[in-house]
This record gives structure tokens, C-alpha cells and sequence, in this order.
């Protein structure tokens, strides 16, 4: 009479089944991965990265074609303006003449920009006083006019930090539009518009 042969289990792993579903289930996880490593964020839309701690507006009526320009003083004394538009961590970004050159030709037809704006940013936290002024440079109009001038600090949120209107009366005539204090931990402080001249 034979002996019955004892049932041995199998070694593990050793199971076909059992390996075709280990690596089925590898093969989804790896997908997976790659899956996340493709996803891209959504885009961001209206989302503007400027390079700067403070940025100054200097605005003038729409239209206008009288050239004024913008003149700014940092702690260091440095002066930034149309003929030196970049010293220290100041940058004259835009300088606007009135209407010259605000005629461009966009699919063969003539498209006036109306916007008279300068625009200067401060690219870091120099502490220290700053002093804005606006020079009425030249007039076609030989009429006064009202200059909006706007502080801003960008980092770590928008703020306005000042935000005020002079009045040039005329050609050659400066004012100083607006002083303010950078402090060592970035705010704005001792907004003030005691009269420094920068303009030789």
C-alpha cells in the first residue's frame, strides 16, 4: 500500500498568482508617480511677478502733452532720473514725455496711448529718508498741472503707502511730491513733503 505524500505548503512568492498581482499593483503605483510628476498647477491668471519692494507712480491727466519727470533721492544721496535711470537699488522703469512716441502702428492702423506715467521701482529695503520730486520739464499746453504721485510696497502683501496730488504751475517749476523713511523692517514711515530741491 502506498504512502499518502504529506501536503507541504509553497514558499511564498512562489505562487504565480500571487506574483501577477504584485506586479500588477507595482505597475499602478509607478503610474501613479508619474502621473503627479506630469500634473502641472493650474495657471494663474492676472497674476503680475514684479521685481521690486516699493514701486513710485507719477501720473498726469490722459491726453495731456506736457513732459513731466520724476526725480528721486535715495538714503545714499544717489538721484534717479530721465538721465540717469539707474543708481543703487533705484530704477526709473518708465519715463514718459507726454505724448511723444505714445503713437504706436498696430495692424497698419495709428493707436495713440493716452497714459502719461512714470513709473520707478525700489528694488530692496535700503533703510533710510527718500525724497520724490516732479519737474514740470516741458509744457505745450502753458498750463498748471496736477501730478499724482503713489507709493507702494509690494512685498510681503500690496499696500498703499502713500498716496498724494501736487500742483506744478509751470515750465521749470519743481516741487517735492512726497519724503518717506524705509525702516529696518521695511515699512514706510515719516511721510512728510518738506521742499528739497534735486533738480540742478
Amino acid at each position: 500500500m502506498r504512502a499518502r505524500a504529506r501536503y507541504r505548503p509553497t514558499p511564498a512568492g512562489s505562487d504565480p498568482f500571487t506574483d501577477l498581482l504584485f506586479n500588477v499593483l507595482l505597475g499602478f503605483i509607478l503610474l501613479f508617480f508619474v502621473a503627479i510628476l506630469f500634473l502641472s498647477p493650474a495657471e494663474q491668471t492676472g497674476k503680475i511677478d514684479i521685481e521690486a519692494q516699493y514701486v513710485i507712480t507719477v501720473t498726469w491727466a490722459d491726453g495731456s502733452p506736457d513732459d513731466i519727470d520724476t526725480w528721486i533721492e535715495d538714503p545714499s544721496g544717489n538721484v534717479t532720473w530721465f538721465r540717469n535711470r539707474s543708481t543703487g537699488l533705484v530704477h526709473l522703469d518708465r519715463d514718459d514725455r507726454g505724448m511723444l512716441n505714445d503713437t504706436l502702428e498696430v495692424d497698419g492702423r495709428a493707436v495713440v496711448n493716452p497714459l502719461n506715467q512714470e513709473v520707478a521701482a525700489i528694488r530692496g529695503q535700503l533703510a533710510g529718508e527718500y525724497t520724490v520730486n516732479v519737474h514740470y520739464y516741458e509744457s505745450e499746453t502753458g498750463q498748471p498741472v496736477e501730478v499724482a504721485v503713489k507709493v507702494s510696497r509690494i512685498n510681503p502683501v500690496y499696500t498703499v503707502a502713500y498716496y498724494g496730488t501736487t500742483t506744478l504751475a509751470q515750465k521749470g517749476e519743481e516741487a517735492t511730491a512726497v519724503r518717506f523713511s524705509i525702516a529696518a523692517d521695511g515699512a514706510v514711515r515719516g511721510v512728510n513733503r518738506l521742499p528739497k530741491s534735486l533738480v540742478p
